[in-house]
C-alpha cells in the first residue's frame, strides 16, 4: 500500500529559512562567479579533461577516460545555456566528437557509468542542438550499457569484466542515475529492451538496496546465474550497515528520474522515503557528513552529496502534486542547502583553484579525493544553480 510507504516523517523544514529576494540575489551573483570560473577552466583545461577530484585545489588533467569526464562537458552545456556564449558550445561539441571516438573504440567503457558519460555529453547535445551524430553515439553507448544487464538477476553490473565472478552480480545505488540513457534509447529507437532492462534494474534496486528504515546499501550482490539475492555491503561508506551520503542522494534523484520515464508511483514514493531519511540526518547548515551515520560528529562533510540532493529535491518536489504534504518542505530544504553551499563552499575567483565546490569526499577509506573539489560536485552545483534561476529542461 503506497499510503504507508514513507516510513519516516520529515522533521523540520516547515518554514522558510531564507528571505526569497536575498536568496535569489545570492544565486544571481553565484551565476556570474561560476561562469567566470568555468571560463577560466576552459582556457586552462584546453582539450583535456579534469580528473575525478582536485589535488590541493587543482584538477590534474587527463584524456577522455574514467567515469567522470562528462561532468565537465555537462558544465559547458549548462554554461552555454546560462550565458549564450558560443565558446562553451564549441568546446562541448569538440567533446562530443571525443565521446564518439571513445564509444566506437570501446575505450574505458567497461562500466555502468556509460549513463553518466553519454547523458551529459551526447544526449545533452542532441536535446540542445539536434546533433544527430551525438544521438548516434548515445545509442551506441546504450547498447554497450545493455550488454551489462544480467537477465537472471535482472540487474546491470556495476564494474568490471562481465565474466568476472567477483563482479558479475554487483549492483550499486549510483546506477539509478545511469538508467535515463536506457529509457531515452527506447524512446529514440522504439526498441523496448533498453527501457525494460532499466525498469527491471530499478525495481531490484528498490527491493534490495533500500533497507526497511529507508536508508540504502551502497552495493548489493546477486547470484548472476540463479538471480538469488546474496548480501549488501559498502564500497565507499563508513560501514556495511551505515548510509553513505552520496549514495542516498543518488537514490533520491535516480528513483525520481525513473518515475519520470515510467510513471510508476511506487518509484516516487521510494524517492520520498530516501529524501526524508537524508534530510532528517543533516547538520544545521544542511550540508551532510560523508556518511549519514556520522551526523552529530566532527566528520568531514561531502558537499557533492549535498549538491546532488539539491537537484534531486527540486525534481522530486516538481513531480509531487501541490497538495502533497512534503512538497513545500523539500523546496525549502533545497534552498537552505543551496544557500549554505553558495555562501560557504563555492570557490571564489581570487582563490585560483580549478574546482568550483570545495569540501567533497570521494573515497574516504583510500584517502582519495578527501576534502577536495570533485568534478561531479561541481556539475551538480551548476545544475542546481540553473534550475533555480531559469527555465531548464533535463539532460537526464
Amino acid at each position: 500500500m503506497l499510503d504507508n510507504i514513507v516510513k519516516e516523517p520529515l522533521h523540520g523544514f516547515a518554514e522558510e529559512t531564507v528571505e526569497q529576494r536575498q536568496f535569489y540575489d545570492e544565486l544571481i551573483s553565484a551565476r556570474a562567479q561560476v561562469l567566470a570560473l568555468i571560463s577560466r577552466n576552459l582556457t586552462d583545461f584546453g582539450d583535456k579533461y579534469p580528473a575525478e577530484t582536485c589535488l590541493d585545489g587543482q584538477y590534474p588533467l587527463t584524456e577522455n577516460v574514467e567515469w567522470t569526464t562528462s561532468f565537465w562537458t555537462g558544465q559547458l552545456w549548462l554554461a552555454w545555456e546560462m550565458s549564450g556564449d558560443e565558446k562553451f558550445r564549441h568546446m562541448a561539441e569538440r567533446h562530443v566528437r571525443s565521446f564518439g571516438l571513445r564509444i566506437a573504440g570501446r575505450v574505458d567503457t567497461n562500466t555502468h557509468d556509460l549513463g553518466f558519460l553519454y547523458t551529459l555529453s551526447c544526449v545533452a547535445a542532441w536535446r540542445l542542438t539536434g546533433n544527430r551524430q551525438a544521438r548516434g553515439f548515445s545509442l551506441l553507448a546504450a547498447e554497450a550499457l545493455l550488454e551489462r544487464f544480467h537477465a537472471k538477476a535482472k540487474i546491470i553490473q556495476a564494474w568490471g569484466d562481465l565474466r568476472d565472478p567477483e563482479q558479475a552480480g554487483r549492483m550499486i545505488i549510483d546506477c539509478n542515475m545511469n538508467l535515463p540513457l536506457l529509457y531515452w534509447a527506447s524512446e529514440q529507437s522504439g526498441d523496448m529492451r533498453f527501457a525494460q532492462a532499466a525498469y527491471d534494474h530499478v525495481s531490484q534496486a528498490a527491493r534490495y538496496l533500500i533497507r526497511e528504515d529507508s536508508s540504502t546499501y551502497h552495493t548489493y550482490y546477486m547470484d548472476s546465474l540463479t538471480g538469488a539475492p546474496l548480501y549488501g555491503n559498502t564500497q565507499q561508506g563508513y560501514a556495511d550497515d551505515s548510509c553513505w551520503s552520496r549514495g542516498q542522494a543518488w537514490g533520491i534523484y535516480g528513483f525520481t528520474l525513473s518515475y519520470l520515464y515510467t510513471g510508476d508511483q511506487a518509484l516516487l514514493e521510494h524517492a520520498k522515503r530516501l529524501a526524508n531519511y537524508f534530510l532528517n540526518r543533516l547538520p544545521k547548515d544542511g550540508i551532510c557528513h560523508w556518511d549519514l551515520a556520522l551526523n552529530g560528529t566532527d566528520a568531514l562533510r561531502d558537499s557533492s552529496a549535498a549538491a546532488i540532493a539539491v537537484c534531486a529535491l527540486l525534481e522530486l518536489s516538481k513531480q509531487l502534486p501541490v497538495i502533497d504534504a512534503h512538497r513545500k518542505s523539500y523546496e525549502i530544504a533545497a534552498r537552505h542547502m543551496m544557500s549554505s553551499l553558495t555562501r560557504s563552499y563555492l570557490t571564489r575567483l581570487e582563490d585560483k583553484g580549478t574546482g568550483l565546490l570545495n569540501h567533497s569526499v570521494y573515497h574516504y577509506a583510500s584517502n582519495k579525493g578527501v576534502d577536495e573539489c570533485s568534478i561531479w560536485g561541481d556539475y551538480f552545483y551548476v545544475e542546481a544553480l540553473v534550475r533555480m534561476t531559469q527555465s531548464w529542461k533535463l539532460y537526464w
